[in-house]
């Protein structure tokens, strides 16, 4: 049976390809689309709402951090972060070497810059801070290392802080808060 049907192309030719891929064999692409949409409408609903972005232990950034949700850093940063109304963890294994601006700073690892928080800074027993404060509360536990002035700034709580509030002069520093802070810091 096989043999009896003519066959119109000689076995070794081989037949052209279509231009226009078939339903077949195409890729199919129909409904990632309505996918999409829902999901780009809904993800800028969901930042800052209880998620933490984190920066890898591996990550190297030399720039401009700023953005609109919690960070935490385990890797090193250079430059700049700026998270006006969020918090930044520096994890054990961070080294920053930058300015901060945040509502709560968090320091388990090395920081050699200034610190501005609107609300809180907290140093953690291994943590390390090379630089100047600015916050409301502050918090430093045993064993932590601290270098540098504080400044309690409790107008910040309040009303936030403003472009004008970062260039206070260092001589409006509260020097019972410093004092307080050197002793616990050579410990």
């Amino acid at each position: 049976m096989w043999g009896d049907k003519k066959q119109d192309a000689p076995a070794s030719t081989t037949l052209p390809q279509q231009s226009k891929p078939n339903a077949s064999t195409a890729p199919t692409f129909s409904g990632e689309g309505k996918k999409m949409a829902p999901l780009d409408s809904t993800y800028s609903g969901t930042v800052g709402s209880g998620s933490t972005a984190r920066l890898g232990a591996s990550l190297h950034v030399k720039g401009e951090i700023t953005g609109n949700e919690d960070l935490s850093i385990d890797g090193s940063v250079e430059g700049l972060v700026h998270l006006e109304d969020r918090k930044l963890t520096i994890g054990a294994s961070a080294r920053v070497t930058a300015d901060v601006i945040a509502r709560e700073v968090v320091v388990y690892g090395n920081v050699k810059g200034n610190l501005r928080a609107r609300d809180r800074i907290e140093i953690k027993k291994d943590g390390s801070v090379v630089g100047d404060l600015t916050t409301a509360r502050i918090m430093i536990e045993d064993g932590a290392y601290f270098k540098g002035s504080i400044e309690i700034d409790k107008a910040g709580e309040a009303s936030g802080s403003s472009d004008s509030d970062l260039e206070k002069p260092a001589y409006t520093r509260a020097s019972r808060s410093t004092a307080a802070a050197s002793s616990t810091a050579s410990d």
